[in-house]
């Protein structure tokens, strides 16, 4: 049954707005190429789409051309501006963008421990975040965006997949959920929604990063704790209660005791946790004392463990280049090959040290990713998170090793390219897509 005139304008009018949203503006011309539609049809969708304020014409696509055809066209962008948060424990870091994700702004606010151990403390936790994303919209404003029309926020715990809410969840400060409901309240036009961090960073590294050519993988989350995401045929699983990827929980061999339903403290959240690779470090003789950069301290050091054992590799590998050559070659090559290391230095950790360590950590983290593989074989497993991304090839090379060996199911394993980033990307691109659904709809719906 062909579809009706009004389905065929509103079908031809998302497929228009989305082509401008890929490809930036474009003529009518290219618009004709690119959708297949005729040439009146398309003029058609034009006017509609100009008449509605979705479009409109942006310059033209060269110097010496002039008239309706060299007409360029893309989404009026500051029509409404979207937010993104990401909300950690200690952290909230905001980021504002226009219709088409063009970044107007961003910032961040640390948020003390003492947050979620009194009322008080709660709602000023809350109050800094709103605080932050009103700083940030008011800098956008002046940066030529819109009003607030979607927020997007990335948060630990479980999301109820009936109410769409965070649940109130052991471990997590209580000043999270509060946070939802103080940005509606704030800003009481704008739609606000939330949805689990590990969940976001998947859906960025699906259409911004390593996996835009997988449909179906699982993003290991590696930062202040553990967490995964699972993406089958394109589409993120959520699970009947919200749950899937809860992977701290997951009992494992090398721990003292088994999680609880309220902690994951003996699962595998106490091999891959951020404070468990520290001290894991540490028993290998590296100190982040030593280290400075805005990450966490234990991806400080497993970056800095991953670039001492990839520089001696590479050390190794043009020595034995080296030796393969004349024996005059290889007497200048060693002289230069030793002339740049300098004396030893008792302060930094052997490149042995380092590749130990990251030997140990990588056979903590394939236990998970091992008995992820075994009940969804997924094809591909992403290291993400702060860690999983400063580990970066290094790592993720050291687990496929460790997984083909224990594993019959062939499983390519990649480091993150967006690390910690990941989740306001993710949050970004749901308020986007939330807000377009929206403002791209026909007026007839």
């Amino acid at each position: 049954m062909p579809a009706s005139p009004s389905t065929a304008r509103a079908i031809n009018d998302r497929l228009a707005l989305t082509l401008l949203q890929q490809e930036g503006p474009l003529t009518a011309g290219q618009l004709k190429q690119l959708t297949g539609l005729s040439r009146p049809t398309v003029a058609d969708l034009v006017e509609r789409l100009t008449a509605s304020g979705l479009i409109a014409m942006v310059g033209e696509s060269g110097e010496q051309r002039r008239g309706p055809n060299a007409r360029l066209y893309g989404i009026v962008a500051d029509r409404v501006c979207l937010a993104a948060l990401d909300v950690r424990t200690e952290s909230v870091s905001v980021l504002v963008s226009d219709l088409v994700g063009r970044v107007l702004a961003e910032g961040s606010v640390p948020v003390g421990p003492e947050a979620g151990k009194a009322a008080a403390g709660e709602a000023a936790a809350v109050e800094q975040a709103v605080e932050l994303v009103e700083r940030a919209i008011k800098e956008a404003g002046a940066a030529g965006g819109g009003r607030l029309h979607t927020v997007g926020i990335g948060a630990p715990g479980l999301i109820d997949p009936a109410s769409g809410e965070l649940r109130d969840s052991a471990g997590l400060p209580a000043w999270h959920r509060r946070l939802v409901a103080a940005l509606q309240e704030r800003f009481p036009q704008a739609r606000v929604s939330v949805e689990n961090e590990t969940n976001l960073a998947a859906l960025a590294e699906q259409r911004e990063g390593v996996a835009r050519d997988r449909d179906t993988f699982v993003l290991l989350w590696l930062g202040h704790s553990c967490g995964a995401a699972v993406v089958l045929d394109g589409s993120l699983r959520r699970g009947a209660s919200g749950g899937t990827g809860e992977i701290g929980f997951l009992p494992v061999p090398g721990t003292r005791a088994l999680p609880s339903a309220t902690d994951c403290a003996g699962g595998y959240h106490s091999l891959v946790g951020a404070t468990a690779i520290t001290e894991l470090a540490e028993e290998h003789g590296l100190d982040p004392a030593g280290l400075t950069g805005p990450e966490p301290a234990a991806a400080r050091l497993v970056g800095e463990a991953a670039r001492r054992t990839d520089a001696d590799a590479e050390m190794t590998r043009g020595r034995r280049e080296v030796d393969s050559g004349s024996t005059a070659s290889r007497r200048g090559a060693g002289n230069c090959a030793t002339s740049h290391i300098g004396p030893a230095d008792d302060r930094q950790p052997h490149p042995a040290d380092s590749a130990r360590f990251l030997d140990a950590l990588a056979d903590r983290i394939t236990v998970g990713v091992a008995a992820v593989v075994a009940v969804l074989d997924p094809g591909c497993v992403v290291l993400g998170g702060e860690i999983g991304a400063a580990g970066g090839a290094v790592l993720a090379a050291r687990v496929e090793e460790r997984l083909r060996r224990m594993s019959p199911l062939a499983t390519e394993v990649r480091a993150s390219a967006l690390g910690g980033g990941a989740v306001l990307r993710g949050a970004l691109l749901t308020a986007r897509e939330r807000a377009q659904d929206e403002l791209f709809a026909p007026r007839d719906r």
